[in-house]
């Protein structure tokens, strides 16, 4: 059996999936059982954590903030995403070549795939479950919101997990994130850990160029381009 020595991590929402009309859904009702009152403006999404939206999205609805809003909104999000179970397979679409691309990697040898998201965990889980991606990713050792550390620093906790659940460190230059936004590439870049940046969210591929991602594409139907993209990152080490 080959060593496990390559960790790929999938950024979830515009990466591999787009479940946006539900998202939209489930805020709404989030912030009206947080609030009591109808959401009239949602705050944007792309490359932000969950914690980062509620915030702004409370701020953008004359909510005054209080240490309890956090943690209310987080339970109601997770409610209302649960209760929209069935929508996610009705509405929500895994991106092009998404499947293919954690297929083929799944098959890289010494390979472990796992995610690093804004979003909640059980909503991660539930997007990706859902929509049938979740076989192929080890989401015991994902990176994932929760209201105190940056991206970067979810980075390294996914980093550490996954070394202890498969019996080695996976150092920094073995760990590529894959991603579709300005903020992930930045998030990378602190880490100092190889980034994949793909334009298939609200970011161009000239931005993501900008940004200082290590490798760009349009999209994920390429499926040998990804696989040789994580390749080529993840041999630098």
């Amino acid at each position: 059996m080959p060593t496990t020595n390559r960790l790929v991590l999938w950024n979830v929402d515009h990466t591999l999936v787009d479940v946006g009309r539900v998202t939209r859904d489930a805020y709404a009702a989030a912030f009206r059982h947080t609030t009591g009152r109808p959401l009239v403006r949602l705050a944007p999404t792309p490359g932000r954590t969950e914690s980062e939206i509620i915030f702004e999205t409370l701020a953008f609805n004359d909510i005054v903030t209080t240490d309890d809003h956090l943690p209310a909104f987080v339970a109601a999000l997770t409610d209302a995403f649960a209760a929209r179970r069935a929508d996610l397979t009705a509405h929500g679409r895994v991106l092009p070549g998404a499947h293919d691309a954690v297929t083929a990697l799944s098959r890289l040898p010494g390979t472990v795939q796992s995610v690093l998201t804004g979003s909640i965990r059980p909503n991660a889980e539930l997007k990706l479950s859902e929509l049938g991606l979740a076989g192929y990713l080890d989401l015991e050792s994902g990176g994932y919101e929760n209201g105190v550390y940056s991206k970067a620093a979810l980075l390294e906790i996914a980093r550490t997990r996954a070394g202890e659940r498969h019996g080695m460190a996976f150092g920094e230059g073995r760990t590529v994130y894959i991603a579709d936004h300005p903020r992930d590439v930045q998030a990378a870049r602190i880490a100092r850990s190889p980034i994949i940046a793909v334009a298939t969210g609200s970011a161009t591929a000239a931005e993501l160029r900008a940004a200082g991602a290590d490798a760009v594409l349009s999209d994920l139907t390429d499926t040998d381009a990804v696989v040789r993209a994580v390749a080529r990152l993840t041999e630098t080490e």
